[in-house]
């Protein structure tokens, strides 16, 4: 801004009546027909306006919503000031509220069977044109959007969404502070510990060579909250990932975060779903259909090839192992001769999907999933037919219909792998051709439990046992025996299972928990099972245990992504619409320009080099 558009700002800037309209502010949106003849102050933007010639029409817009305003000519001094506002300009106004005629009154909007006559008004701050309109039904691509991110959270869609998340955040706390919760923060700067996923590291100044860690969870601090007799412990927190990211990850996000002592499985999700079933149902009038089933993870992944099964819609998993042995197809029994799986997945409708389509799933689950192929069989009107039907007896034939429940129009895939491939292929494969062929029910959810987890999984790369939750899940009780001895871990270590528990809804794990190890021997143990010796654990965990080793109560928790939850129950498709500042897909922020350099001087202070590759 130049000095002289300065200068005339300040020679139209008057104070006496900007500061009257400050402290009587009335809301765009909050006004009605009762209102009439009432003077009104408002401040806001220009939504849309109209040049009528002598008079102008203009949407006012603040947080509450839109109203219309008329400046007209013969009533205003300063009316030539007027014909120069354009959108997002800045207003201050005060004038009286008016009944609208019939003919000119608009139901798309709660006020507009109403108007505000101005009869005095101010510019606080022109706009320049703007890089995408503001309206409702513009389309702009996302880097646009997220690059003037300022404007995108002008948009309703957008300030219904954070408004919404700040309501939601409310309700949880009113109803946590009922059950006997404290909302405690834990520290932001923490050390390195093994989660899965990679740190963000901090450097230290103090402490040169040293390195703090971003938490990917406040786990370890809210375990030794309990050892410290809180009891109920809740936060709202920020959480940090530095991993490859999707529509529904986020390198920091958001998750409600409790820990309760002196509890089991059944306390904690009984007292869970009373929690979202109130959250939900005042903030979106959505009642859950409480008490969730439980579905054991076996069951998941044997009917659904997920542990966050999407139970709106059937469509599931098919074991056909023995169908495939009498078979003369050399690629199942070769994988059935490994130890592998082959299982078949019936898509109702599927057989008007061309070759073309049927190369292009098989090139995405070879490319994403691992798979070695995706064999097919189309029901034809004379029986199941393709390039492999030939080696299968018409016997065969008959029965794998039967098995898979197929009729005349449908397909079957089938994938013959080790099982984690196997299930991987088919589950995400059930997904993708349930929303080609529009098979999920709208405005539907489905609830459930996952439980019965195994404490371990074996990595397909390294061959090494990993936590499938985190190493600090308790395993169930009668499984002890397996974990304490050496001869029937190494034979039975795998089939260990863990006081686990998901919330899954519509197929998206929102929550997630457990059992905690409450004991520094039984820890020392699973850590040991997760090759981790006793002065490495010392190391890493030793603060925990200690904790632990001075009398910490049985105790258990559950963090719910509450990004991942707004976005399901405002039906949107990434989470970086419910966030007000997200990150691309690359980790950037593009409105800040985050990641960037930062000045030699800093480097050398923390005695960093950068290493040019």
């Amino acid at each position: 801004m130049s000095k002289v558009d300065i200068q005339k700002y300040v020679d139209s800037l008057n104070v006496e009546l900007l500061n009257y309209i400050y402290h009587n502010r009335k809301n765009c949106g909050q006004l009605s027909s009762q209102d009439d003849g009432k003077e009104v102050c408002l401040l806001g933007w220009t939504f849309r306006y109209r040049d009528q010639g002598g008079v102008i029409f203009i949407d006012l817009r603040d947080r509450s919503g839109i109203v219309q305003i008329v400046l007209e000519e013969s009533h205003l001094k300063n009316y030539d000031v007027a014909t120069s506002i354009r959108y997002e300009y800045v207003l201050a106004i005060k004038g009286k509220v008016r009944k609208r005629s019939p003919e000119t009154i608009n139901p798309k909007i709660p006020t507009g069977d109403i108007e505000v006559f101005v009869d005095e008004f101010m510019i606080l701050n022109p706009s320049k044109p703007l890089p995408f309109g503001l309206d409702e039904y513009v389309q702009v691509g996302e880097e646009t959007r997220l690059k003037y991110r300022y404007l995108d959270l002008r948009r309703e869609e957008m300030q219904n969404a954070l408004i919404t998340r700040s309501k939601m955040n409310l309700e949880i706390r009113k109803f946590l502070d009922e059950n006997g919760f404290l909302e405690i923060e834990t520290p932001v700067l923490n050390k390195s510990t093994p989660e899965g996923a990679r740190d963000f590291l901090v450097p230290s100044r103090l402490q040169p060579g040293k390195f703090y860690a971003l938490p990917q969870s406040p786990q370890i601090f809210k375990q030794i909250l309990m050892a410290s007799g809180f009891e109920r412990y809740y936060q709202i927190v920020k959480c940090f990932r530095d991993e490859d990211l999707r529509a529904d990850r986020q390198p920091e996000f958001t998750q409600l975060d409790l820990e309760m002592s002196f509890i089991n499985e059944e306390i904690i999700i009984s007292l869970m779903e009373k929690l979202w079933y109130n959250v939900i149902k005042k903030i979106f009038w959505i009642e859950l259909p409480i008490p969730f089933p439980r579905i054991s993870y076996k069951e998941a992944m044997e009917n659904y090839g997920s542990d966050r099964p999407d139970l709106r819609f059937e469509m599931k998993l098919v074991d056909i192992a023995d169908i495939a042995e009498r078979s003369d197809f050399q690629v199942f029994k070769n994988a059935l001769q490994k130890g592998g799986r082959v299982k078949a997945l019936c898509v109702p409708g599927g057989a008007v999907l061309s070759r073309k389509d049927i190369d292009d799933l098989t090139e995405w689950v070879k490319k994403d999933y691992k798979a070695g192929g995706l064999a097919w069989i189309k029901h034809e009107k004379d029986g199941l037919k393709s390039v492999i039907s030939k080696f299968f007896s018409e016997d065969l034939l008959v029965e794998l219909s039967k098995r898979c429940n197929s009729k005349e129009g449908d397909i079957i895939f089938f994938a013959a792998d080790k099982e984690k491939i196997v299930h991987d292929t088919l589950g995400n494969l059930r997904l993708r051709l349930a929303k080609r062929f529009n098979m999920i029910p709208k405005d539907q959810y489905a609830c459930c439990w996952v439980v019965d987890f195994p404490l371990f999984e074996r990595n397909l790369d390294t061959n090494e046992l990993e936590s499938v939750h985190h190493p600090f899940t308790s395993p169930i009780d009668e499984d002890l025996p397996i974990l304490l001895d050496d001869e029937k871990f190494a034979q039975q270590g795998e089939k260990i299972r863990a006081r686990a528990y998901d919330m899954v809804i519509n197929g998206v794990e929102v929550g997630g928990g457990s059992i905690r190890i409450h004991r520094e021997d039984v820890q020392l143990v699973v850590l040991k099972r997760l090759g981790i010796n006793e002065e490495q654990a010392r190391e890493k965990f030793g603060f925990l245990l200690d904790a632990l080793s001075y009398g910490a109560p049985p105790h258990g928790g559950i963090a719910f992504g509450l990004d991942r939850m707004l976005a399901l129950f405002l039906g949107k498709d990434s989470i970086r619409d419910v966030i007000a500042f997200p990150k691309t897909q690359k980790g950037m922020c593009l409105m800040s320009g985050t990641p960037s350099e930062v000045e030699l001087k800093q480097l050398q202070e923390l005695r960093i080099r950068i290493i040019k590759t």
